[in-house]
This record gives C-alpha cells, sequence and structure tokens, in this order.
C-alpha cells in the first residue's frame, strides 16, 4: 500500500440520535441509517472525533449569537489551540526542514466569500488570518511570506515554530533519513501520520459555512500545499446545496476538486453521504490507486442531511446540534464497493 499511515483514535463516543432527549441518554449506532443523519439546524459537522468540542464551541457561538462565520473560526480555534494535536495548528508535525507551515480556509455561503492561506509559519490561528484575507483584502488566497507579512500586519497572535516535542521527534526522523540515505542509498520513506479539521455549518436561517485547517503532511517538501486550504478540494460551500470537507491525502483529493464533486452530487439530489459515497467511487474509478487513496468527505445539506464516507474502513467524524453532540463512524470503501449508492434517497 502506498498511502502513509492513518491514526487511529479512540472509539466514537456515546451521544444521543433522537431529538429533545438528553445528550447522554442513548447510544448511538456507529453507522446509522440515513433517515437517522438529520437534525434541526443549528448544525455543524467536522473531520475526526477532536472535531467534537469544536462543533461545541461552534454552536455555542451561534446559540450567544454569533454569525456563522464567527462559529467556523472560533470552533476551529479550540482544535488549532490544542497542543497536543499533531495534525492541526502549531502542535503539528513540522515540515522537512523542522518548520510547521499551517494551511487554512473559511467560506461563507452568502456572497459566496472566502479566504485562505498557505504555508503561514509561527502563528496560532490560521483560520483567522484565512478570514481576514475575506473580508479585508481584493484576493482569496495569500501563501508563504506574504501571508506571514499580512499577518505581522494585522497583528495575529505569534507562537513557535515548531513545538519543544515535535522538534525533538522531527531531529530523530531527520537522523533517520541520514542514515538510510548512507546505508541504503535511498531516504527512509517512513512518514508520520497527518490529519485536518474540515468543519462545516448550517444555520436556522438556512445559510451554510465552512473551514478548514491543518499542519499538512508530515515532514512535507518545504512550501508543499495540500488541499486543506484549495477551495473546491478541501473545502466547498454553495448556498443553493450545501457545504463539504476533506481529510486525508490533499494530493488525492486535490487532483479530482472532491469538496465541489460532493457538493455537485448533492445538487443531483443524493443524500450528504451517498454525494460522499459517490465521489470517492468517481475518483477511484479514475485514478490507478483505485480505492487505495486515503481520502475521506463529510457533507450537510440545506434540509438538515448530514453524512460521511471514507476509502478502506471509513473515519470518525463529529456532528452536533441542540439535541445531540455525536461522534460517528463513516461507510469505509474497498474496491468491492463499485456498485451505484440506489438512488435518489431522500
Amino acid at each position: 500500500m502506498s498511502t502513509m499511515p492513518r491514526r487511529r483514535f479512540l472509539t466514537a463516543t456515546a451521544a444521543t440520535l433522537a431529538a429533545g432527549s438528553a445528550i447522554s441518554s442513548v447510544k448511538a449506532a456507529p453507522r446509522p441509517e440515513l433517515s437517522q443523519l438529520k437534525a434541526t439546524a443549528p448544525l455543524i459537522v467536522s473531520t475526526w472525533p477532536f472535531g467534537k468540542p469544536a462543533n461545541e464551541k461552534a454552536l455555542a457561538v451561534i446559540e450567544a449569537g454569533g454569525s456563522g462565520l464567527d462559529a467556523i473560526e472560533q470552533g476551529i480555534q479550540v482544535t488549532e489551540s490544542d497542543p497536543g494535536n499533531p495534525s492541526v495548528g502549531l502542535g503539528g508535525i513540522p515540515n522537512a526542514d523542522g518548520v510547521v507551515q499551517l494551511d487554512a480556509c473559511i467560506m461563507s455561503g452568502p456572497g459566496h466569500r472566502a479566504g485562505a492561506v498557505g504555508a503561514v509559519e509561527g502563528f496560532r490561528h490560521p483560520i483567522s488570518i484565512a478570514r481576514r484575507v475575506m473580508e479585508t483584502t481584493r484576493h482569496v488566497f495569500l501563501v508563504g511570506e506574504g501571508a506571514n507579512a499580512f499577518a505581522r500586519e494585522h497583528g495575529f497572535e505569534a507562537g513557535p515554530k515548531v513545538s519543544p516535542g515535535q522538534l525533538a521527534a522531527w531531529k530523530k526522523w531527520k537522523a533517520g533519513q541520514e542514515k538510510a540515505a548512507k546505508e541504503k542509498g535511498a531516504k527512509d520513506s517512513r512518514i508520520p501520520n497527518h490529519d485536518t479539521i474540515a468543519l462545516v455549518a448550517l444555520l436556522p436561517d438556512g445559510n451554510l459555512f465552512g473551514g478548514c485547517s491543518t499542519s499538512g503532511w508530515g515532514y512535507k517538501i518545504p512550501g508543499r500545499v495540500g488541499d486543506s486550504p484549495i477551495l473546491g478540494s478541501g473545502l466547498y460551500v454553495d448556498n443553493e446545496v450545501g457545504a463539504a470537507g476533506a481529510t486525508g491525502i490533499g494530493e488525492n483529493v486535490m487532483r479530482y476538486c472532491g469538496s465541489f464533486l460532493v457538493v455537485e452530487f448533492m445538487r443531483q439530489g443524493l443524500h450528504p453521504q451517498d454525494a460522499c459515497i459517490e465521489t470517492i467511487r468517481r475518483i477511484a474509478r479514475l485514478d490507478p490507486k483505485g480505492f487505495d487513496l486515503a481520502i475521506n468527505f463529510i457533507a450537510i445539506d440545506r434540509k438538515g442531511r448530514f453524512g460521511a464516507a471514507g476509502t478502506g474502513t471509513g473515519f470518525e467524524y463529529a456532528a452536533t446540534s441542540r439535541s445531540f453532540s455525536t461522534v460517528f463512524q463513516s461507510p469505509g470503501l474497498t474496491d468491492k464497493d463499485v456498485g451505484p449508492v440506489g438512488g435518489n434517497r431522500k
């Protein structure tokens, strides 16, 4: 298998799925029926179990009267601020030079506005820089030193370019690379795990918002930017239809505009989970690797339906509303899963 090993998280947390019941009263099925994957707005969906506290913060912001953009920004900031998360924020795995480079984007359904940054160094909240790009410039995407200069000019909170723990791990990896190069004539190809937070939200007024943030592929080539800050790849929001986000190996998402494709399948009437499944099938039919891609998608539509799917065994994702906050296991697709999803399931 050519893809990187995936970080596996703890089993899904217990919570309710039934509206109006206490959050801890009923254990949710790990793979519920499509009819259960629906909630009354506000509804927030994000990648991975670490998205659950981010969802809950986003919901609190909405309930306190904050905007959809406030909810996305402050929710993702929770994950960016976690020093123990090796895949988002300044606690993330550095690049091959030992420096953490962060990518993020944010998108507003109303007005179809967006902002993004790539390869940002030494700033705690790239999601906030992306929002400022959207709201104060004529541009959508700033990268590298230009993005760093913009962040300094606007006074964003700075931090270390790599945490002490990640620096120690990088030095060990670097020594291994050098040893492998001497002994085998080629560098050690082993790479650490990584993930991304993509977070999408449906507000009670029917408007949709989304954001994405990551430290990217561990020990990547400096300057590498994955799918996370690229609109239509790591994130896409269409206020007429729905929103989708991705996590996994970004190169395998961006070559197919994965999140955009999920939204387009929802436009055709597919349930969000079916849209994620069909997107993976479409990519696998075209890609020489088939389903050996390490890609995962989440999605939400204007009806309050949501879902996710991934390759292999799938992945865990979080969904939060006023009546539940739950981590689900998504369906996983392999080379046996090449058939149709079964039509437009409502």
